[in-house]
């Protein structure tokens, strides 16, 4: 039960983290001093194929990814610039995100997208892959969008449940 506290306080410190931290002023230290290390370090050529890179994908720029999944319902990419400063600060999971996930997009790109998944199961006898994130839609109902893959780990369909539904084994 203490680890679970703890996720739960990290998850909860978030918006004060935030609210410190401001696009263009705040340094590469500042963000690291605020959130740690982050969970993956993506450069600028890693983002440049996903479906609207915009300053992602900027030369010399750098997308740290927190993730706050399996317990959360968030995962945080977070740019620094060229010049060393964060230029965007952004909550992947969401609506419009989950959308540009599309039919034969790669495993890699829907991960620099979304971050990483609450679970991964692999299904031997459909031979797909499916990739689970929990998230909330308005006001607070928590839900999960399922990515699921084919044996070469692209896009077959998305689906999105609410999580007091969801059953990985039916789907």
């Amino acid at each position: 039960m203490g680890l679970l506290s703890m996720l739960w306080g990290l998850v909860g410190c978030d918006p004060q983290r935030i609210a410190e931290l401001e696009e263009g002023v705040s340094t590469e230290a500042d963000v690291r001093a605020r959130f740690g290390e982050p969970e993956k370090i993506w450069d600028a050529g890693d983002m440049a194929s996903l479906p609207s890179p915009g300053a992602v994908a900027a030369p010399g720029a750098r997308t740290f990814e927190y993730n706050r999944q399996p317990e959360g319902h968030v995962n945080y990419m977070i740019t620094i610039g060229p010049d060393g400063k964060m230029s965007a600060l952004r909550q992947v999971l969401s609506s419009q995100n989950f959308a540009m996930v599309s039919p034969g997009m790669r495993m890699e790109e829907v991960r620099k997208m979304l971050g990483k998944p609450m679970k991964v199961t692999t299904y031997a006898l459909t031979r797909e892959t499916h990739y689970d994130w929990r998230y909330l839609t308005a006001p607070t109902t928590p839900m999960v969008f399922t990515a699921v893959f084919d044996p070469d780990l692209k896009v077959l369909r998305t689906l999105s449940v609410d999580q007091e539904t969801y059953d990985p084994s039916r789907r």
